[in-house]
């Protein structure tokens, strides 16, 4: 009988064995993706983490290998403006490149100033999808906000301007643009006795020059920036300020959905050129970025990562300005950017030609709901639109 019974217990503790294995194999891939899924994820002890002011107790960013990890900066609040020391910052300085930014006689025409494609109201750009400049011809490119400016180490969708002193007189004398020869530009300015006052205040004497015109431009252009977001808010100690979505949404962009690799830093950009797969090569509006710019084969269809901040703002999206909704963007990232190359071309004289996207593009199998956590964070670095008072021109 004993051993009837020991035959007994050993059967049931080979079924129990059968039932809790995979119970328990379970329970540790559930542990497992606490830390790949957000729905799994304590979102309170996320908050708590995030909203402490300490970068340094945040969870790891999930970086591709392609980042540079020593030069690499985490989101956050934005640090004071920096001025560079051969154009320190003015009050007059300020007031009088306000006034040139809004001067439509810096132009052909008579007609367009800075503020024509970058339009305070509208987020400082103009919310179409190329701009137009002299004789109502249309752009290349999607025009760029100049908001928080003062933190991109280069201008330009292809960084053609390496500051903003020289960003300046690139849309003077684009044919495309303000179409006005710059000594002629310069000598209109001078012409206008109004200014006399405002160029002594500024630089100590009445003379004008390009020079001085850049650098006034630049100061007013440094002084244009976001004030603080709900993003500032929550990261600097508000805990209560964001909901959960966005909290998520915080955790998926720095992990699972990979956009911390090119949108870090405080700017939310790392201010390097990335080809993301919108070369549109072989199109009309094709597009080769950077490598117009270097001439080097490497850089084709790389372009400069923008910032993310009042990114709601400044629609529409990329520099073809193609992407009426955020949505698509994010619906791009999230396929990979799936852009077959035209094999017309291979063997041509143009296979040379054929963009190489970074290696950084890849499907991200982001879910419905993290997409909408996704959104829902990226829409807390926009703050309400703000408008200013435009200057009364000088006569």
């Amino acid at each position: 009988m004993k051993q009837i019974k020991k035959k007994q217990n050993q059967k049931k503790t080979k079924k129990l064995k059968k039932l809790i294995f995979p119970i328990l194999f379970l329970l540790s891939l559930s542990a497992y993706k606490s830390v790949e899924n957000p729905d799994y994820i304590d979102i309170q002890e996320l908050r708590k983490i995030y909203s402490s002011g300490d970068v340094s107790k945040w969870p790891a960013a999930e970086l591709h290998e392609n980042v540079d990890k020593s030069k690499f900066q985490d989101i956050g609040v934005l640090p004071a403006v920096p001025y560079p020391a051969y154009n320190l910052y003015s009050k007059e300085k300020e007031s009088l490149g306000k006034i040139l930014f809004f001067d439509p006689r810096l132009s052909k025409s008579g007609q367009i100033a800075c503020a024509s494609c970058h339009n305070p109201e509208l987020g400082w750009t103009d919310n179409l999808t190329r701009s137009f400049g002299h004789d109502r011809q249309t752009g290349k490119r999607n025009s760029m906000t100049i908001l928080n400016s003062a933190y991109a180490t280069s201008l330009f969708w292809d960084g053609r301007a390496s500051s903003l002193e020289d960003q300046a007189q690139f849309p003077v004398s684009d044919p495309l643009e303000m179409n006005e020869k710059l000594t002629i530009a310069v000598d209109k300015i001078a012409k206008i006795k109004g200014y006399n006052s405002l160029f002594t205040a500024a630089f100590g004497d009445k003379k004008v020059t390009l020079e001085r015109i850049q650098y006034a431009i630049a100061t007013f252009e440094r002084s244009i920036n976001s004030p603080k977001s709900k993003f500032d808010q929550f990261v600097s100690g508000k805990s209560d300020i964001y909901t959960d979505q966005q909290v998520k949404g915080m955790h998926l962009f720095r992990t699972k959905a990979q956009c911390i690799n090119c949108h870090n830093t405080p700017y939310f950009s790392d201010n390097q050129f990335h080809n993301d797969g919108q070369t549109l090569f072989g199109t009309k509006n094709e597009d080769f970025g950077r490598y117009n710019v270097t001439k080097d084969v490497k850089d084709i269809g790389k372009f400069r990562t923008p910032t993310l901040r009042e990114v709601v703002n400044t629609k529409p999206w990329m520099h073809h300005g193609h992407f009426p909704t955020l949505l698509d963007v994010v619906e791009l990232y999230n396929l990979g950017n799936p852009s077959p190359v035209q094999k017309k071309y291979l063997g041509t004289a143009r296979d040379s030609l054929i963009p190489k996207s970074d290696p950084m593009l890849r499907k991200l199998d982001l879910s419905k709901e993290e997409i909408g956590d996704l959104l829902a964070f990226i829409e807390t670095l926009s703050t309400p639109t703000r408008r200013i008072m435009t200057p009364e021109m000088p006569k």
